[in-house]
């Protein structure tokens, strides 16, 4: 299980229809389909460049779980940069470019670990320990940097009225790619000859070009000029100051309940999560390529339940099922205090909680993501997920860093980790209760409604298809 990311929010930046810069259908039609391509070979780079398999590599380099939780909450702490990363990106004159400098300089430094890991894999010095920190840490950074420009520049690419359907096709694929990666790249990494420190470098240079595949690919998608979004009469030029949008949410009693919520979710979920892979190989020191295909499960009943979870929180409202399937996930911790070493876990129990965390997850990414743009005020939407953020990568690090201590530092271990994660995350859903959702069915009617009872609920909200046309 994966802490729940922050989904950024859909910049309020649009193309002027009368600008000549609009897309014909044929040049969309390529941005879109290179952007795809794009995808599948940026999965295959962020997963040989992290979760399960850099965790192994850490693992196989004797860090310690302090440090593993370090890295686990790099990406979340980095996020604090991503307004400077908006900042910058507005003063260029080109998305390709500003990605190429931020993307490409992020995906070179993983060029470097893999030498190194590769010249001293055998030896597997302190010193690789410390340059394995280092380039994480500078490519979380710059890739924190890139994060606003790229999102900037898909919204612009992609037709608002299209946007759901074409980043949840998009995301299909990439859960697809992962599905069929990580497994090959756990059963290379475990077999390689040389052990599986040295394997793990030969597969970075394998992540590392692929990454550079995807970057030659977005040559292909149509560049935008910032200059050209910033002109624009409608756009949001900042007259509203961060701290009056600050205060206008927190008089929003919704929205603030919100926060709480989602501020202590985030922290019990990320108390633990990180470690679970770290249980796995350590603690029960099960081979690496059992853990892949363990979350390669996961991965498929993602990739299958984010369809069912949309459609359902379309028809009930996302608050009812962020508390319906937030007190199963909350459970979930429990669930792997039972797990052993024997062939029954092995072979049955592990494969079944990772399909039970690859169904139940998504609901809790999902909805929480949903429901914060129901709940965020139209005149202060910028500043609403700016903070949100904030308070995500703030509350994640720090209950990823208080999990790698609590693990190492204390008698509690990584079992009573699991346990007080349990007990935060039920106490995390009760803001909820105090949240209003426009649109959204109480709890009796959705319970009534999975159990059979209403065949027609929401049956109003149902989606239309939409056709592309020329313009």
């Amino acid at each position: 299980m994966v802490a729940p990311p922050i989904v950024e929010p859909e910049p309020a930046v649009v193309l002027n229809p009368a600008l000549p810069a609009q897309p014909t259908l044929p040049s969309l039609r390529t941005s879109l389909r290179a952007s795809t391509i794009d995808g599948i070979f940026a999965a295959i780079f962020s997963n040989f460049t992290g979760g399960v398999l850099l965790t192994n590599f850490l693992v196989s380099l004797q860090i310690s779980t302090a440090a593993i939780g370090i890295v686990a909450a790099t990406p979340m702490l980095v996020n604090l940069l991503q307004p400077l990363g908006a900042y910058l990106s507005n003063r260029t004159h080109s998305r390709m470019r500003y990605g190429l400098m931020t993307y490409g300089t992020s995906r070179l430094l993983w060029l470097l670990l893999a030498i190194g890991v590769l010249h001293f894999s055998r030896e597997t010095p302190q010193a690789l320990i410390w340059v394995t920190l280092v380039v994480v840490l500078a490519a979380e950074i710059l890739g924190a940097l890139g994060n606003p420009s790229w999102l900037s520049w898909m919204a612009a690419l992609v037709p608002a009225r299209l946007r759901g359907r074409y980043f949840g096709f998009r995301n299909s694929i990439g859960s697809l790619t992962v599905l069929i990666a990580v497994p090959l790249g756990g059963w290379m990494v475990s077999h390689w000859a040389g052990g599986s420190v040295q394997g793990y470098g030969v597969l970075l240079l394998v992540g590392v070009i692929a990454g550079l595949i995807s970057l030659a690919i977005q040559s292909k998608m149509r560049d935008i000029n910032p200059q050209l979004e910033l002109a624009q009469p409608w756009h949001d030029q900042g007259r509203s100051s961060i701290y009056s949008g600050l205060v206008s949410l927190w008089q929003h009693s919704s929205f603030k309940s919100y926060w709480f919520y989602w501020g202590l979710w985030t922290f019990s979920v990320n108390l633990s999560a990180p470690f679970f892979n770290i249980y796995l190989l350590e603690n029960l020191q099960i081979d690496v390529l059992w853990v892949t295909v363990y979350n390669s499960l996961m991965s498929a009943a993602t990739l299958v339940m984010l369809l069912v979870w949309g459609r359902l929180s379309d028809r009930t409202g996302n608050r009812p099922l962020l508390i319906l399937v937030g007190l199963l996930v909350a459970l979930t911790p429990l669930l792997w205090l039972g797990i052993g070493r024997d062939s029954l876990s092995i072979q049955l129990w592990l494969p079944l909680l990772f399909l039970f965390i690859g169904i139940t997850s998504p609901a809790i990414d999902l909805c929480s993501n949903n429901l914060l743009i129901a709940l965020a005020p139209a005149h202060h939407q910028a500043t609403a997920f700016a903070i949100t953020a904030a308070i995500a990568g703030v509350c994640g690090a720090t209950g990823t860093l208080l999990g790698g201590w609590l693990s190492q530092g204390s008698e509690i271990g990584l079992v009573g980790i699991f346990g007080i994660s349990s007990g935060l995350r039920l106490l995390a859903l009760v803001p909820l209760l105090f949240t209003q959702e426009p649109r959204s069915h109480s709890l009796v009617q959705v319970i009534h409604s999975l159990s059979g009872g209403t065949q027609t609920l929401g049956a109003q909200w149902e989606l239309q298809p939409v056709e592309l046309e020329e313009t």
